[in-house]
């Protein structure tokens, strides 16, 4: 005899407690989910406030801003501001310089803490995993001043212990921070160093949520750890990598204030002036707060051209991306 199952529920179904029915209205399921709406309102409060309220400052770069009048108050000049900025000279030198260091940057900064993400979830000992997690994350948490002094000294021509081995072995001193050659290596070199071990905490995330059961099963199936690790660990952290890449380009014209201004000096110019320290010298030091308000803007939509572009190829290529 056959029994049938009085209204089967299918498996694929998703629970009506997560979406508005037709019986509901949005008063009701806010009112039903009021807790949790109370703990979103920190947040939301945090980005109005920091990241929304401050856009209304844009409109400085679209006017000849002065502080008696305030921004209403002050004259409307249109696309002035961008027009003088595309007019000078080192503009397109400072461009120049954003996008290479920034470029150079993603190249060999970006790789290195996947590399590092699957070497630590390598480690089979507990206590030596979480040693080099500590040796590696260390760096992120001192400061660029720090940093900055510490590779002055070293690399001084005068007393720099670099220069004193090269000395000893019959070489001339170099100033490595005057000579334009050195300085974009130097910068790629610390960025590495100092930020390579926190951007791994991403990377070991996605690594630790992969299942147990698919390298099991591959053990099984005599599959060894290169081969797990080709076609288990990075096809399952591949769209984190992806999602990292695209908000990296969309920061693409951001090389980091602190890490410029500190290893820049008058010999070494040339390569190391950047939209953030250009806006320093211009725009605040020189009280043209316009200027400066009209180079940010630019940056920013660089950036989101970047972001949008790399988001649509990404999606284009199957990847989700992040929308």
């Amino acid at each position: 005899m056959k029994v049938f199952q009085k209204n089967p529920v299918p498996q694929n179904t998703v629970p009506t407690d997560f979406h508005i029915t037709g019986k509901q209205t949005v008063f009701s399921y806010i009112k039903k989910k009021r807790y949790l709406y109370l703990m979103l309102i920190p947040a939301v409060i945090y980005f109005i406030l920091f990241n929304y309220a401050p856009m209304y400052g844009i409109l400085i770069a679209f006017k000849d801003f002065n502080f008696k009048k305030g921004i209403w108050g002050s004259e409307w000049i249109g696309l002035e501001n961008f027009r003088y900025m595309f007019q000078l000279d080192n503009f397109y030198t400072v461009f120049r310089n954003s996008i290479v260091l920034s470029f150079l940057r993603i190249i060999f900064t970006f790789p290195i803490p996947i590399l590092l993400a699957l070497f630590l979830n390598d480690i089979k000992s507990s206590r030596y995993r979480k040693t080099m997690q500590t040796l590696f994350y260390l760096p992120h948490f001192v400061s660029w001043v720090v940093i900055g002094g510490i590779l002055i000294n070293f690399l001084s021509p005068v007393n720099g212990v670099v220069n004193a081995v090269i000395e000893s072995l019959g070489g001339e001193p170099i100033f490595f921070l005057a000579e334009d050659k050195y300085f974009k290596p130097i910068v790629v070199l610390t960025s590495i160093w100092k930020d390579s071990g926190w951007g791994t905490i991403i990377y070991l995330a996605a690594i630790t949520g992969i299942s147990a059961e698919l390298y099991e099963a591959a053990k099984i199936d005599g599959a060894n750890r290169i081969q797990c690790l080709k076609y288990i660990t990075l096809p399952s952290i591949k769209s984190t990598v992806v999602i990292m890449l695209i908000l990296r380009l969309g920061s693409i014209m951001n090389n980091g204030f602190e890490q410029i201004f500190i290893l820049q000096n008058s010999k070494n110019l040339g390569v190391s002036e950047v939209f953030e320290t250009y806006t320093y010298r211009l725009g605040l030091l020189g009280g043209r707060y316009s200027f400066a308000t009209t180079v940010g803007l630019f940056t920013s939509v660089i950036g989101i051209v970047f972001l949008l572009a790399s988001n649509r190829i990404a999606n284009k290529l199957g990847e989700e991306g992040i929308w």
